[in-house]
């Protein structure tokens, strides 16, 4: 396979979309202007692709044929133009995506798009379309397409494609505040965190009861440590300037973003995490 796959921003999400991409034959630009994120994300996918191997998911030389395919750039300046795909995956803030977004255009890619998970994508300008992945990227097998108004039909195909060239399942959504996923996945996040500062339960036994009971893969305190408390509160507000205070983000996690307990990243959220792994 061939065709070249940018993405703008190396944290949690954009490095998992990095290695999905290579997996999928892409020959990959990873664009982080931070050093110290930059060398933080190769060595991310070289855990990821170590950790592919000895789970037996993939042969040796796959994975080194895949990391052989990213290269980590410090802009995207510098990048040649006429990328099949360019979607950014910075932090969800709307200016910052726009900033983005229109430098990237400069490139002329083929299909032009933002992992937002919340933000509506006709906001960040004309011609994006959104690519909502979820978090693991290489676990989770959805990717939202967000359709802003007036897209040509053949870009939704072309986005369809990739999808299922990265080994996604696709699902179609009009672009509106929080699409289908956020909109629903936060709901119930937040309601939980309001679960937790009344007393009704603990984080732990909260989540075992929607992973027990409605056979969630995992809990809602879990998953919001997983995706970053801040990101939570970025889009609870993000939510709640669109449709009001039903989706206004508890004062127990602004509490826990100020104290810097942004979860697994951090190490501590509704959980403690080592190692990126729950203890």
């Amino acid at each position: 396979m061939d065709g070249r796959f940018v993405v703008v921003g190396a944290g949690t999400m954009g490095v998992g979309i990095a290695y999905v991409a290579a997996n999928a034959g892409y020959a990959v630009e990873l664009v982080e202007v931070a050093p110290d994120r930059a060398a933080a994300a190769r060595v991310t996918l070289d855990r990821l692709w170590h950790g592919a191997v000895e789970a037996g998911r993939l042969d040796p030389d796959a994975a080194a044929d895949a990391g052989g395919r990213v290269v980590v750039a410090g802009d995207l300046a510098g990048l040649a133009p006429g990328p099949d795909v360019l979607v950014e995956a910075v932090p969800e803030q709307a200016g910052l995506k726009r900033a983005v977004l229109e430098a990237g255009r400069e490139l002329r890619p083929g299909l032009l798009a933002s992992n937002t998970s919340s933000i509506p994508v006709g906001s960040l300008g004309t011609g994006v379309l959104g690519l909502h992945f979820f978090n693991p990227v290489w676990a989770m097998p959805l990717l939202e397409i967000v359709v802003p108004d007036g897209t040509p039909d053949d870009v939704v195909g072309t986005a369809r494609g990739i999808a299922v060239r990265l080994g996604k399942r696709p699902v179609v959504v009009r672009d509106s505040p929080g699409f289908a996923t956020s909109r629903l996945g936060v709901a119930l996040g937040l309601e939980a965190i309001r679960m937790l500062a009344d007393g009704v339960a603990s984080a732990a036994d909260i989540d075992t009861a929607m992973t027990l009971g409605y056979r969630h893969p995992v809990g809602p305190l879990e998953l919001t440590d997983m995706i970053g408390l801040d990101v939570r509160l970025d889009i609870a507000r993000t939510l709640q300037a669109a449709y009001g205070d039903r989706f206004a983000p508890p004062p127990l996690l602004v509490e826990l973003v100020e104290q810097g307990r942004l979860g697994r990243k951090s190490g501590e959220g509704f959980h403690r995490w080592q190692d990126g792994k729950r203890v």
